[in-house]
């Protein structure tokens, strides 16, 4: 076709689209590209700040590795790069190997896919990310979804199930939208007394609780059967691991299908990724600067009459309800030079659409200061 060629017309089979776009439109819940310009972003997941960093041209990795894989790991896609860092990982942590993933959501789906069969039973707390969800539904196995952060009913499932030939729990280690955490070592006597396997997704904790950051697990003194964190949250980076005993990654390697089918990681940016876990391990004055932070504008905020829920940690969930009113509210902190962008349905259940705050290590006081003012200038207080 001639650059000077008109562009044929699309054909109609999709033409639906158009009036599910324009009812999502008439919803609020239409997702459209934001841009935050100059303002203080306060809804990244980058807690200690390294995502911030630009790239260095010039840094001693850039020449030494490989752009890219070239290739599935499995077939011809495995480097050295790979291997070092998944040592990394799996010392960080404190467990016997780890297998990089190319993300959070390919990790957790392909992990539960591959371990759980439709004779099988999973345990799923009802906030539990997309991915855990989407993973439990690949697995056929049956699900048994429980109210959040409800140990008894964990315990009243697995009692339930235990003609099944094997038992999951899976939980976030702190919960993405809510922030707050469930009793982690109470799940892992529970797993253990009805022989369950306890897979714990440390996407949000790693890198900010825990000695050296080796996340919740590490903090409550358990071991789990399965971990997953990711490398683009606290490590700044991009990607995932699954990390568990040596038996674990080979079954992981052989028939995790997000693993199995795509192209390995870039072996430069395992490379860097090894080198940022490393930082983010020896930072114990970027976690204490976050703690500091969260503690001041968690404090500030409740002496004002904030109606904040019951939470902890970097994220700070304002409870809006109607996702008309959050978007609005969201728009007025922007034109403010805040951004902290509105989640709504179906991230989060209808009418609990919510601000989202997360706090990083690198707001100054100044920072903290002005994000205060904004929010208290803004948002309405009252109860949820």
């Amino acid at each position: 076709m001639a650059a000077s060629d008109p562009i044929a017309p699309p054909r109609r089979a999709l033409a639906y689209l158009e009036e599910e776009l324009e009812a999502l439109q008439r919803q609020d819940l239409l997702r459209t590209a934001l841009h935050s310009g100059d303002a203080l972003v306060l809804c990244a997941n980058d807690y200690l700040g390294y995502a911030r960093e630009p790239f260095d041209a010039s840094d001693t990795l850039v020449g030494a590795h490989a752009s890219g894989a070239g290739a599935s790991r499995l077939v011809s896609g495995e480097y050295e790069a790979h291997a070092v860092l998944e040592r990394t990982l799996a010392d960080w942590v404190g467990l016997e190997d780890a297998l990089v993933f190319s993300s959070g959501y390919a990790a957790n789906v392909g992990t539960l896919a591959a371990l759980a069969t439709s004779d099988d039973v999973i345990v799923s707390d009802a906030l539990n990310h997309a991915s855990i969800i989407d993973g439990c539904r690949l697995s056929r196995a049956r699900v048994t979804v429980t109210p959040h952060l409800d140990l008894g009913a964990v315990e009243r499932a697995l009692a339930a199930s235990q003609s099944a030939r094997r038992r999951f729990v899976v939980t976030e280690a702190y919960f993405s939208m809510d922030g707050d955490v469930p009793a982690l070592a109470e799940l892992r006597r529970l797993c253990d007394s009805f022989d369950a396997a306890l897979v714990v997704d440390e996407a949000h904790s790693l890198g900010i609780v825990g000695p050296r950051g080796a996340g919740a697990c590490k903090e409550a003194g358990i071991v789990p059967d399965v971990l997953v964190g990711t490398l683009g949250k606290s490590v700044g980076l991009q990607g995932a691991f699954v990390a568990g005993a040596k038996p674990l990654k080979a079954w992981l390697w052989n028939r995790a299908r997000s693993f199995v089918f795509s192209t390995g990681v870039s072996p430069w940016l395992s490379a860097m990724t090894e080198r940022r876990v490393r930082r983010v391990i020896a930072d114990d004055a970027g976690r204490a600067r976050l703690d500091a932070i969260v503690g001041r504008v968690r404090a500030e905020l409740a002496a004002a009459g904030a109606p904040l829920v019951p939470s902890q940690g970097p994220i700070v969930p304002w409870f809006v309800g109607d996702q008309r009113r959050a978007i609005d509210l969201r728009d007025r902190l922007l034109d403010q030079g805040l951004f902290v962008q509105a989640i709504r349905p179906p991230t989060v259940p209808v009418g609990t659409s919510r601000l989202r705050i997360t706090l990083h290590a690198l707001l100054s006081d100044a920072d903290v200061a002005f994000t205060v003012e904004r929010l208290l200038a803004v948002l309405p207080l009252g109860g949820r």
